[in-house]
């Protein structure tokens, strides 16, 4: 199979560069590309930003949050993280979808793994996951990209993929790592990961010959990228309804705020608890609702009004106030 070549760490570029070559004319027959991301964490097009990761963590540790444009579930990446990418004009999507996957399962066993596709979309070795993967539709194109674990920190995976609001503890993070595995343990003939995907694409490739895409198209890759994939819109904008509860004690009492998170805007804002207050939370709430979920629409948006949270929070601060709904 023909091949790509694509250095790029950076996650919104590597993104881009998928949705390009899925559209990409010139590609007809099948092609692949290896890649790897910086540390980030990579959700579904269809899922919540709000609901799906710890965000809190992702912004204290510096991982970038992007979304793809295929389904399926939140992964993380880091630089011991390998991603593949098959992409083409397809014929009979019944036939070539799992025949873009054998392409990888097969290179693999090539190198002495003994990997097989299991269930809805994952690569086992095993019986443990190495290998999640989704795939996109475009026109009579066919994309299905993947991840292979070669040497993931399982710990910061599963502290970046804890759900708001969850209590991780040891056992949370020994679960994990009895449901997935690290291809290092499977290839122990590997000085590294770059010595893993060398070997890979030769497997892969099988003779092939490598594709470049021309100059315009990689402009138009960059461009994609901060058209697209880079922007508040794309990543947080795009997240469907989920509905969040929290809970905090102040001075002024309990108080408990339910809303929900619609396109990355604030709706349904309620308090409730046994807080006292000179005013009604509900002219707070008021206030809120429409406003971007993040600490600095909320503040903007408090800065501006006349209602004061010490007004329906007796002498509660702004600052206290938006620790109930954001860490940090």
């Amino acid at each position: 199979m023909d091949y790509l070549s694509l250095t790029s760490t950076d996650p919104y570029f590597n993104m881009a560069f998928d949705q390009i070559c899925l559209q990409e004319p010139d590609i007809q027959e099948p092609v692949f590309y290896l890649w790897q991301n910086r540390p980030s964490v990579i959700i579904g097009l269809n899922q919540s930003a709000y609901a799906e990761v710890n965000l809190p963590y992702l912004r204290e540790k510096g991982i970038d949050l992007v979304r793809r444009v295929t389904g399926g579930g939140a992964v993380y990446h880091d630089l011991q993280n390998l991603n593949y990418t098959i992409v083409g004009r397809s014929r009979d999507l019944e036939a070539d979808y799992p025949g873009f996957l054998r392409t990888v399962v097969d290179a693999m066993r090539g190198l002495g793994v003994d990997a097989e596709a299991s269930g809805r979309n994952d690569i086992l070795v095993g019986g443990r996951k190495c290998s999640g993967f989704a795939k996109r539709v475009w026109q009579d194109r066919l994309m299905v990209h993947g991840t292979l674990m070669y040497d993931v920190d399982i710990e910061e995976l599963t502290r970046a993929l804890a759900v708001p609001g969850s209590k991780l503890s040891a056992a949370g993070v020994a679960s994990v790592r009895s449901r997935v595995a690290n291809l290092k343990e499977y290839l122990p003939q590997f000085a590294d990961i770059h010595a893993f995907r060398a070997a890979l694409q030769e497997c892969m490739a099988a003779g092939g010959r490598l594709r470049t895409l021309s100059p315009e198209r990689l402009d138009a890759v960059r461009k994609e990228a901060d058209r697209k994939f880079r922007t508040w819109d794309w990543i947080y904008g795009r997240s469907p309804k989920a509905g969040f509860r929290a809970v905090r004690k102040f001075g002024c009492g309990t108080v408990e705020a339910a809303w929900s998170v619609n396109r990355g805007q604030i709706e349904d804002l309620s308090f409730s608890g046994d807080f006292l207050g000179n005013l009604p939370a509900s002219r707070l709430a008021a206030v809120l609702e429409g406003c971007r979920f993040d600490r600095e629409a909320f503040r903007s948006a408090l800065a501006k009004t006349t209602v004061q949270t010490a007004d329906c929070f007796d002498g509660l601060h702004p600052d206290e106030f938006l620790s109930l709904f954001f860490e940090g």
